[in-house]
């Protein structure tokens, strides 16, 4: 029971202590939106809304999660906040999942944002919001795990932003979020299959406009298999560099 009670605390603590701060909603929210605003002045001329949202939604997620995360777990390695949670009566397994948990929450409520804000402006009729759920939910994961992989990795607060960057603007465009896998040059398009977030995005597409390209018995399969990979990477390497 205590060690429940040590996971619960810490998730409240971290959702109470960093969540909602200005960064995390520019980066999460205000940055997708700027990006549909910059498709609309671009044409010069209406557009659809369901064939943004899919893109708008993941990189809600994408952003949001992975700006908490890497900059929160490193900063809290850098002040040796971290160390006393160590002490915690918890395991490193379910310490790690409680630390990831907060972030997987506000990734799934940045995707919900741009789909409240849609339904003033489109029409959603006909959405398999089953699968909508389960490729936001497996989406944030997936993000805020790649978070907790690139915090490992860096050392400083500026290097996990750097090298959240390196991660985060290829998908933009390798992921099929705005443009189709199909135009990309044939030598990118392998690239396009080796990112999770493909696979997140071709869900959304099937489930909001019916033009995904992967089956989603296959999508959903190699989504969960990056989150649960991501996972057990990081936590192999806290355990062999942070936990003595």
């Amino acid at each position: 029971m205590s060690r429940w009670i040590a996971f619960w605390n810490i998730l409240r603590k971290d959702i109470k202590t960093y969540y909602l701060k200005p960064p995390n909603i520019s980066w999460g929210l205000i940055f997708p939106f700027a990006w549909m605003l910059m498709f609309y002045i671009r044409s010069k001329t209406s557009f659809d809304i369901r064939d943004l949202l899919p893109g708008v939604v993941s990189m809600s997620i994408l952003f949001g999660t992975t700006s908490m995360l890497a900059v929160t777990i490193t900063f809290e390695r850098r002040s040796r906040s971290f160390e006393r949670l160590l002490l915690a009566p918890i395991s490193t397994n379910l310490l790690m999942l409680a630390k990831t948990g907060g972030a997987i929450l506000f990734g799934m409520l940045n995707a919900f944002v741009p789909i409240v804000v849609a339904f003033f402006m489109a029409d959603l009729s006909g959405i398999l919001w089953p699968a909508v759920i389960g490729s936001v939910l497996l989406i944030a994961a997936t993000s805020t795990f790649l978070g907790l992989f690139i915090s490992v990795a860096v050392h400083e607060v500026f290097e996990a932003q750097t090298f959240s960057n390196f991660f985060r603007f290829p998908m933009l465009f390798l992921c099929g979020l705005f443009i189709p896998i199909g135009s990309l040059p044939v030598f990118l398009r392998p690239l396009s299959y080796i990112l999770p977030l493909t696979y997140g995005a071709d869900i959304l597409k099937t489930a909001i406009n019916q033009e995904g390209t992967l089956p989603l018995w296959m999508s959903f399969p190699v989504l969960l298999f990056f989150a649960v990979s991501l996972f057990l990477y990081s936590l192999r390497n806290i355990k062999r560099k942070w936990v003595l």
